[in-house]
């Protein structure tokens, strides 16, 4: 196999994802029409010349468009479309943890496991995730449904322990809240 189709690998230190590898895209895309639309007028509060200023909200609304995760594709169209280097978008998907670089389920949970939370339980909600979906930490269910990460901090440290789900913050989440979260979100219709 040549460099050129290696899939793409990372490796998760201390919270960092460093790509080690990131091959040029086969088949080129164009971001679209909304997602222009939606960056031009966020470049506004920019100078013309710091187009680079978009990369975070471009990967942003890429993401959310693209069933929550990111590709190679879809970076090289971000970085085609600010006039940036492709290198210079993929720093930034690997550093930050909120861009997902595999496919992720339809509900992601961020459990927060930070000094308050940790104290007040988020590893027996952690643990409790894991038993109730069957997977560990960085997996999706086999029916795509749930995405179980660990975040070290959400920034809600009143009120511990905290999970993020699909941008919803809960809070004091004790195991049997997280249950009943978690039953609620499964009776929603799933949609392939």
């Amino acid at each position: 196999m040549n460099d050129e189709n290696k899939p793409i690998a990372f490796e998760r230190l201390d919270h960092e994802r460093i790509p080690m590898n990131m091959p040029d895209a086969a088949q080129p895309i164009e971001l679209s029409e909304n997602i222009r639309h939606r960056l031009d007028q966020w470049l506004k509060r920019y100078p013309a010349d710091k187009r680079q200023s978009g990369v975070f909200e471009a990967l942003r609304l890429v993401q959310e468009e693209n069933n929550g995760s990111l590709n190679v594709a879809l970076m090289d169209a971000v970085a085609a479309y600010l006039g940036i280097t492709k290198i210079s978008v993929y720093e930034v998907a690997a550093f930050y943890t909120m861009y997902e670089l595999n496919p992720v389920g339809r509900h992601v949970i961020h459990v927060c496991t930070n000094i308050s939370c940790t104290l007040n339980g988020a590893e027996k909600v952690l643990e409790r995730l894991k038993e109730t979906l069957h997977i560990n930490l960085n997996e999706t269910t086999g029916d795509r449904r749930f995405t179980l990460k660990e975040v070290e901090c959400l920034g809600a440290c009143i009120a511990p322990p905290v999970c993020m789900i699909d941008k919803k913050y809960y809070e004091n989440v004790t195991p049997e809240k997280i249950d009943r979260i978690v039953a609620d979100l499964s009776t929603e219709p799933h949609h392939e």
